[in-house]
Formats: C-alpha cells, structure tokens, sequence
C-alpha cells in the first residue's frame, strides 16, 4: 500500500490539507477492481490542475519575456506543458511509485506509462490549488519547470514541432502524421527542400528548409499553429 506521506515529503510538498492530495494518485482501474475505496480518481483533478498548470507557466512566460508575441509564448508555453514534458519530470520526481494502481495497469506497467505520470502530475497539482492555495501551486510548478525555462531564456531551447505536431494529431484524430519530401532543388552546396505532412492520407501543410529535417521542421510548425487556430487549442 501507498505510503501517502512518504510520497509528499519525497515531492517536498506540506502535508496541511485533505484527501486531494491522495486523490491525486488513486488511477481509475483502482476504483475498478476496488469498489469499496473510500474516494473517487484523479480524472477530474487532472481536468483542473491542466488548467492552473497553463495559467501558471502562461504567467511566468508574460513576466519573463515581455518583447515576445503572443504567437511566440503560445510556443514556448507548449513546449514546456505538453503530456511528454508532464510524464518526463513525473518520472523524475517518482510518482509512478506513488500510484494506487489496479492489478491489470500494474501488470502492464503502469506506473511507467506516461499517460498516468502526467494525469497524476496535473491532478497532483489541482490538490495543491484546492487545499494549499494558488501561491502553493505556482511554487511547486516553477520550481519544476525552472530548468526548462532557463533552457528557453539563455537560448539553448527551442520548441520541437514535430513533437507536439504528433501529440497534437494523436490527440484529435488518433492518428500520426507523415511526412514525405516533395522535392530537392539547387545546385549540392545550396540545396531547397520541400516536405509536406500528410494525415489519413490528407496534405496538411508544407515547408522549406536547407535540409530535410528542417523542412520537416517548419512543415510541422506549420501543420501545429493551423491545427491549434482551427480547434481554439489551449491545451497544449
């Protein structure tokens, strides 16, 4: 069994509050094979704490960077919230081993999955919010996060598009997107590439680069901004 405390003061985070907390790593398949558990999952802590996880880091980005444009901080804010980023720095902290984990997600390797390492991270950061206040929240989040963003600041950090392209499609249509080159034209020391994204079949976008992997690269920068503006994406 969890030893909720163990697993809080290994996170640096107070024990003043309620059971959100431990709300915060109870997986559904818990509650399917433990019906009688006093409490529900972490689904709809997870819905929350995406929400104060975008505002927190949308904030620190608006105060950090204040020449870069709205298009640029949508960037850098996906970047850094995206589910592969989330279920990374969960690894990290050790909150797979924090799970309360139904016997079939155990026995598929559940506390590995990334989706369960970021759900439990998001809900993780609801509970702070509900029981601990904004200010508790927004510590835990930027102390987290600060690495990456002093990445971003000193310039060494750039978003990768073809990631969050993938995440993005995965998410909306279940799919993954391909990408095929159009052509290579010029002379071999200034070589053009053109690629283009394909999804079900379907061209969504194209771009250019000195390389093939930077048209790819700005196909999916391409690809993602039209997708995000045609879906009001916020999530990412």
């Amino acid at each position: 069994m969890v030893d909720w405390k163990d697993c809080l003061n290994n996170l640096g985070i107070s024990l003043a509050g309620g059971r959100l907390l431990e709300q915060a790593f109870v997986h559904p398949s818990y509650l399917n094979e433990n019906p009688g558990f006093d409490g529900p999952d972490n689904e709809r802590l997870e819905f929350l704490g995406d929400a104060v996880l975008n505002f927190i880091v949308a904030e620190k980005l608006y105060e950090e960077f204040p020449r870069l444009p709205e298009g640029v901080l949508t960037e850098i804010r996906a970047s850094l919230v995206r589910r592969a980023t989330l279920a990374e720095l969960a690894s990290h902290l050790g909150i797979g081993d924090c799970l309360l984990l139904g016997q079939g997600e155990e026995g598929n390797g559940g506390r590995s999955k990334p989706s369960n390492l970021a759900n439990a991270l998001e809900a993780l950061i609801a509970a702070l919010y509900l029981e601990q206040g904004l200010a508790e929240a927004r510590r835990f989040i930027l102390r987290e996060l600060g690495p990456l963003l002093d990445e971003i600041k000193a310039g060494r950090t750039i978003p990768n598009y073809k990631a969050l392209l993938q995440e993005l499609v995965q998410k909306d249509k279940q799919q993954t997107p391909v990408y095929r080159l159009v052509e290579a034209t010029g002379p071999d020391h200034d070589r053009q590439f053109t690629a283009e994204i394909l999804v079900g079949g379907e061209a969504l976008a194209k771009g250019t680069g000195k390389s093939k992997k930077a048209a790819e690269s700005q196909a999916a920068r391409e690809a993602w901004e039209k997708l995000r503006c045609n879906h009001g994406q916020t999530r990412l």
